[in-house]
């Protein structure tokens, strides 16, 4: 199986991360020594399974405990066709991709001695999976509707995780969730109160159709909110630029500074490989709401006039364990009273 190689430097969290879309065409490696100690859970999935293309850890525990343990980690796996490696020095690899950038690999499980010069011609050969619009790939094929009694928000699907939908329904929010390819006049045909981007795998710029119909929802006026990669489709949408950063970030323990609140810090989940030039941001009436402590890179953006705003963090993840899911509330408080028309 090939994939582009990234890390994870979480201690918990890996059947979130194995079930995050955001993940499509990658092979992760857990930079903490011992995954699984507490097994699998479907009510930890953030989509339908299982959306790695390989998976590699020090040491993946054996005999897991947790109340709400269903299956191991290894057996999950081996069902969902999901190759893994464990034994091998994941931190040392994590070096190696922190000081080469991520890149591509081969990841091949055989009862056999491996092929080492064939593994090695198909690593070497192997597509680059950011070429494709994984969007496509993985986002819904038709409307999923959460009833619920508070505003209509519609939330394009571009990899969305659960923990998204389930932060707009404990709210009461009423959440129409339609696939990537949906148009401006199709969602508006809903009467959204506001609409939703969200994470998602993959270069932004390779769906161009969704922020062609970001554009049209921006001439409605209609409150946007957009979350990690639809932090990046909104950049787009208002004239700016994004670029592929060398490792990403992949962790829950990214600190992360508020510009707009006296340079409050919080610590954040992220999943990215991409992210907003900060250059490209000057003269698109936009403020930079939020960096990156590390590295400086930008974590979020509001528009000067209009109720739009990003982040490229997750906020509906909670390290902390409430941190910044207030983010949440802004954007339902951005909608004010009664629907938007289109």
């Amino acid at each position: 199986m090939t994939g582009e190689v990234v890390f994870n430097t979480g201690m918990v969290g890996y059947t979130q991360s194995v079930t995050d879309c955001s993940y499509k065409g990658q092979i992760l490696c857990q930079t903490y020594p011992l995954i699984g100690n507490y097994g699998i859970s479907r009510e930890e999935f953030e989509s339908t399974g299982p959306q790695i293309q390989g998976y590699a850890a020090y040491e993946a525990c054996r005999q897991p405990s947790h109340h709400t343990l269903e299956i191991g980690l290894d057996e999950w796996l081996r069902r969902s066709g999901v190759p893994g490696i464990q034994g091998i020095d994941t931190r040392e690899l994590t070096k190696r991709l922190r000081m080469e950038g991520t890149m591509l690999g081969v990841l091949s499980v055989s009862e056999s001695e491996p092929d080492v010069p064939e593994l090695v011609h198909e690593a070497k050969s192997a597509g680059d999976p950011n070429e494709r619009d994984l969007v496509g790939e993985v986002t819904i094929k038709k409307p999923v509707v959460y009833p619920g009694k508070g505003k209509r928000v519609v939330v394009i699907d571009c990899g969305a995780k659960l923990g998204i939908i389930r932060s707009l329904t404990e709210r009461g929010a009423h959440v129409i969730r339609v696939p990537a390819s949906y148009g401006a006049d199709k969602i508006m045909g809903h009467e959204p109160d506001g609409v939703l981007l969200t994470n998602g795998p993959g270069d932004p710029k390779k769906a161009p159709y969704v922020v062609e119909s970001v554009r049209g929802l921006i001439e409605h006026k209609v409150p946007l909110f957009g979350i990690c990669l639809g932090n990046q489709i909104l950049g787009l949408a208002l004239g700016c630029d994004t670029y592929k950063m060398k490792f990403g970030h992949r962790g829950q323990n990214h600190p992360v500074m508020d510009r707009s609140s006296s340079n409050r810090c919080y610590i954040t989940s992220q999943n990215h490989g991409y992210t907003i030039n900060p250059d490209s941001v000057r003269g698109k009436g936009i403020k930079i709401t939020f960096v990156n402590v590390n590295d400086g890179t930008v974590e979020g953006i509001r528009h000067e006039r209009l109720p739009i705003f990003g982040v490229q963090f997750h906020p509906e993840a909670r390290p902390g364990p409430v941190e910044t899911n207030f983010l949440f509330d802004k954007f339902l408080k951005a909608m004010g009273d009664g629907h938007a028309k289109g």
